[in-house]
């Protein structure tokens, strides 16, 4: 298991200054929220984006791929009847896998976006999900191109109406039939799975590419009550080779509270 961290933690530092602090914490990797480089990331130049990848290796730091990926710009939906709205947003998700390669090797795309994939505009939840499928079945090739895996991940009921459990990411990954779709598991995005969260990962180990840690009410790691201890202990007996990445969605404690107790308190329950 390696550590990895979600950088919109650091809104208002340099990227240069987060990629260090990082680092000297200990982590291994940093994730990437593609608004935070950018309002329309498909701008980022590739002077650019060749910069970032030295900054990262220049700390000794490993790019570990995007989440967040619809934040910007805004007013995209990729299961909107709209055919040329839905067409755009598959377009900039096309953008992001070429950003996501050209910022490293082996890069996930962690694909949540719940209220840019939810229901709209009277349709069902069976066509949406359709209409999702689709899009993923779309990218997968260019993905698989160019070393980018897409994550399917499952959100709980008040977050979207689409893809709400693992089961059903899944199934997703199954009917696509592509190594370049596959899933996560998030601990704060579990909180509506009816089976233990270690159940769960033993089950669908095989297809889980990617790890996020967080408290369910969205603080970092040791803030409440979540037992990480059977999470990480099956994710070590299965060796598990993928990222576990922290993404705190409370940063009232500040970046560097929120990435030293993390990684000491993770380090403990290991």
């Amino acid at each position: 298991m390696r550590h990895a961290i979600c950088n919109e933690a650091f809104q208002g530092w340099s990227f240069a200054d987060a990629a260090k602090f990082v680092r000297s914490i200990g982590y291994q990797g940093l994730e990437i929220a593609p608004f935070t480089l950018a309002e329309t990331p498909a701008a980022i130049t590739p002077s650019e984006r060749a910069e970032y990848r030295r900054i990262l290796a220049s700390e000794g730091l490993q790019f570990v791929g995007l989440h967040w990926l619809m934040v910007s710009p805004k007013g995209l939906h990729v299961t909107t009847p709209d055919n040329a709205l839905r067409e755009r947003s598959w377009r900039h998700i096309r953008d992001l896998i070429d950003l996501c390669a050209d910022l490293g090797p082996g890069g996930v795309m962690v694909f949540g976006s719940p209220q840019q994939r939810s229901t709209v505009d009277g349709s069902t939840v069976a066509e949406a999900t359709a209409r999702y499928v689709d899009g993923l079945a779309s990218v997968a090739s260019q993905a698989a191109e160019r070393g980018v895996t897409i994550l399917v991940e499952a959100l709980p009921a008040n977050q979207s109406n689409v893809v709400t459990s693992l089961a059903a990411a899944a199934a997703i990954v199954e009917q696509i039939g592509s190594p370049a779709i596959q899933t996560m598991f998030d601990t704060h995005n579990a909180v509506d799975e009816t089976e233990p969260h270690a159940a769960l990962i033993e089950k669908y180990f095989s297809i889980i590419r990617h790890v996020h840690v967080n408290e369910t009410d969205g603080k970092h790691c040791g803030m409440g009550d979540y037992d990480f201890k059977p999470v990480l202990s099956t994710l070590r007996r299965l060796d598990y080779k993928g990222w576990v990445s922290l993404e705190a969605f409370d940063f009232s404690f500040g970046a560097e509270r929120i990435a030293r107790d993390s990684y000491d308190y993770l380090n403990r329950q290991l």
